[in-house]
Formats: C-alpha cells, sequence, structure tokens
C-alpha cells in the first residue's frame, strides 16, 4: 500500500542540509544551559514587552522578523495603571499589569480573553490556559530561532459550539519540514462516543438527557525535521473538566513528551529522559519510572509489534494529590520541553545524510501516521468532538511519508539497531 503525503520519496535531492548554525553546531555536545523557559542563545529581541521605550515597535518587529515569526492576530493592548491607588487596590491593579504583560508575549491575545481570564486569574482553568499560551510561545520561538527560514502562521480559529484555539504551524523550514505547536480552549456537551470513550477508561459519568458538560483545554506539538538525524518530537499538555447531572465536578490532567528518533543516538536517549526525569523528580521520585513505562505501554503499534520511538514520559486521569500539584507537576513537566529536546536539534541540524538514511525516515514516519491514525487516544477524541477543527488534529502528521511492500532492514545495520529498541524499550537514565 502506498499512502501519498506531499510526496513519498523524498530519498533524492540535496544531502548537505541548509545549516544555520554553522559546522561547529554538529559538534557541540547536550547542554540544557538554555533553562526550562528560556530560549537557546539567550533570547536576545524576543521579548518585546521587556525592550525600553526608546526601542518602541520597530525593533520589536524587527526582532521578530529576525525569529521568522509571523503573527495574524492583533496582540493584547496594554491598559494603563492609574495614579495614586492604595495598598491592596494598587497590588490588584499591578497583578492585572503582569497578567497583561505575559499576554502580550504570546503568539496570539489567549482563547478565553484577557477580561475573563482577570475575573477568575486563581482558577486551575485560567492558570492552566496561561500556561499552555506560554508553552506555546516559548517552543515556537526557540524552533524559529533554530531554524531561521521559514515563518511560523498564526492561525486563530473559532468553534462554534464553545471555544477555539490557536495553531501556530512552520513548514519547509531550513531544519523543520513540519513543525506545529496549538492551543485549543474548547467547551460545550460531550458526543456519546467521547463518553464512551472515557467510560472505557474507568470513569462513571452521570449524563442528563443523554448530554455531558465539558471543559478542555491544552497545548500540542509534533515537530518533524528534514534531517533523518534529528529526531521527531511529540509533547501534549492538557487539563479537562466536566459536569454531571447531579452537578458534580470531575476534573483531570494529562500529557506527556516523547521522542522519535530515526536512527539511534545514545547520548541523545540519555538527555532527553534525564531532562523528563528532573522535571518528575521535583515532585516525587516516583513518577519518573511510572509514566515512562506508561508511555512505553502507550505507543505501542500492536499491529507491528513495536513502539512508535524511545518513549518519554505519558500520563492520564490525574486528579492526586490535589489539583494545585497536579497543575504544578504538569508546568514542570510543560517547562522541561525545550532544553530536551532544542539541545540534540542543534546538534544534528547539520549532519550530512545518504538517499538510504532519507528513505528509511520516511518509512519510520509511516509507522508514525499509523499509530496516530489507529491508535492515538487524542486524535480519536478531536474526530468525535462535535465542531473539532480537522486541520489542527491532523497537524500532528507529516508532510512526507512511505510505505514500502515488506521492507526489513540487514542485520547488525543502524536501521535494524533502533528497531531492536522500539522491541524492546531500554532504561536511559541508570
Amino acid at each position: 500500500m502506498s499512502l501519498l503525503l506531499r510526496g513519498a520519496g523524498g530519498a533524492r535531492g540535496a544531502l548537505r542540509p541548509c545549516c544555520p548554525w554553522g559546522r561547529a553546531a554538529s559538534r557541540r555536545g547536550l547542554s540544557s544551559s538554555s533553562g526550562a523557559g528560556g530560549l537557546p542563545g539567550g533570547g536576545a529581541g524576543v521579548r518585546p514587552g521587556r525592550r525600553s521605550l526608546l526601542a518602541g515597535l520597530a525593533g520589536a518587529a524587527a526582532a521578530l522578523a529576525g525569529l521568522g515569526l509571523a503573527r495574524r492576530a492583533e496582540m493584547v493592548s496594554r491598559e494603563p495603571v492609574a495614579p495614586s491607588l492604595g495598598g491592596e487596590e494598587a497590588a490588584a491593579e499591578e497583578e492585572e499589569d503582569e497578567l497583561s504583560r505575559r499576554c502580550g508575549d504570546f503568539m496570539a491575545p489567549p482563547v478565553s480573553g484577557l477580561r475573563e481570564l482577570r475575573s477568575r486569574r486563581q482558577d486551575v482553568r485560567s492558570r492552566m490556559e496561561m500556561l499552555i499560551m506560554e508553552t506555546q510561545s516559548q517552543v515556537c520561538r526557540a524552533l524559529a530561532q533554530v531554524d531561521r527560514g521559514a515563518a511560523f502562521t498564526v492561525d486563530r480559529w473559532e468553534r462554534k459550539e464553545g471555544g477555539g484555539g490557536i495553531s501556530c504551524v512552520l513548514q519547509d523550514g531550513n531544519i523543520f519540514e513540519k513543525a506545529g505547536v496549538n492551543v485549543s480552549v474548547v467547551s460545550g456537551h460531550l458526543s456519546e462516543e467521547a463518553v464512551q470513550q472515557m467510560r472505557s477508561r474507568g470513569k462513571t459519568l452521570k449524563t442528563k438527557n443523554g448530554k455531558l458538560p465539558f471543559c478542555a483545554m491544552g497545548v500540542s506539538s509534533v515537530i518533524h525535521p528534514k534531517n533523518p538525524h534529528v529526531p521527531t518530537i511529540h509533547f501534549n499538555y492538557r487539563y479537562f473538566e466536566i459536569e454531571e447531572a447531579d452537578g458534580t465536578k470531575q476534573w483531570w490532567f494529562g500529557g506527556g513528551t516523547d521522542l522519535t528518533p530515526t536512527y539511534l543516538n545514545e547520548e541523545d536517549a540519555v538527555h532527553f529522559h534525564k531532562t523528563l526525569k528532573e522535571a518528575c523528580d521535583q515532585h516525587n521520585p516516583e513518577l519518573y519510572p511510572k509514566y515512562k513505562k506508561w508511555c512505553d505501554d502507550y505507543f505501542y503499534i500492536k499491529h507491528r509489534g513495536e513502539r512508535r520511538g524511545i518513549g518519554g514520559i505519558f500520563f492520564d486521569d490525574l486528579d492526586s494529590p490535589s489539583k494545585e500539584e497536579a497543575f504544578q507537576f504538569v508546568q514542570s513537566c510543560a517547562k522541561a520541553v525545550v532544553p530536551c529536546y532544542v539541545p540534540i536539534v542543534k546538534k544534528h541540524s547539520c549532519d550530512s545524510f545518504t538517499p538510504e538514511e532519507k528513505l528509511w525516515q520516511q518509512l519510520r514516519r509511516g509507522r508514525y501516521v499509523e499509530f496516530n491514525l489507529v491508535y492515538d487516544r487524542g486524535t480519536k477524541f478531536g474526530l468525535a468532538t462535535p465542531g473539532s477543527r480537522i486541520e489542527s488534529i491532523l497537524m500532528s502528521l507529516p508532510l512526507t511519508a512511505r510505505w514500502q511492500y515488506m521492507h526489513t532492514p540487514p542485520e547488525k545495520s543502524r536501521e535494524a539497531e533502533i528497531l531492536e529498541v522500539l522491541r524492546n524499550p531500554k532504561d536511559w537514565v541508570h
């Protein structure tokens, strides 16, 4: 079977990637010095809200253009602070100004709007929306700074049943073939299919007249590089809330980050897993091994007898020990995305590769597509939710992939090496 996703070949063409970092980058070791929420190279000129008034809009526009960031949505305007306020009033005004400043750094205004976020600023729903918007911005800016080629398209969309989202997609860049980072904040009533999917995971849900009100929000991303020596990454962090027929509310968090290399590099695997482990260990040393195993089990392509990649962490239905502690854990994991991945990209983005290596990348992407369309819980939920935005749901698919009849790599080859790890997951941190 052959399914064409914008060109199935991809084996021919330039074998030396266009490298914005120079040859020195490929010889550089791995480092997390950019910090959990920071950008490689210090992120100079990325956050216009912190520039002096003298630099003004011209400086901010120049910085964004240099990073290849295109914004369609007008950014949130900042409200003036009233003079001579009292103690509590001044503190509240300062808090509002801080919220406005944070929103000014997003790729687009928040889905719920600044006024609504201010009205319930201490609510976990508002804090989670701010977190996913910040994560989207940090990841997009980090990737744009690495790629220095194509621009991110910022696409704001609305869902007539309630809510909407912001899709940021970069295609055909210097480093990335396709990089998508989506935010969605939606509400309404769950479909019967979605309710059944949740019940199959052991949830007891009481509907009223067959309806179940819900609110869901999350950030989801898949990054497909051009170079077969740069791995694909996926991450997703989400919050879900439902209201049962008797008024009882259930809530939970879910998410994870996982890596899918075309070829195995043990140093990269150790760096990736150690960074995630450090994020988990801030909260409980038992979390990483538990969620690492869950990740290996979840991303299993049953009909192939192999995992999609070398894993990472995955969790769902997280509703303990408390809402605040669960949120803090999710926040730590989200902040680990840039430092666990960007150093690997910079290390390998200038590596040369052969037509045979490019072909193997295309075949492995075929496996990626198979998992996402057949097994992925988020894809299935999105397709079963009325009013879902199909373009955003299927953003995870690569531009190019390949299916080749009865392809088997030679024994003891590098292709066989990665297959062995996909069939028998390893412990990368002990």
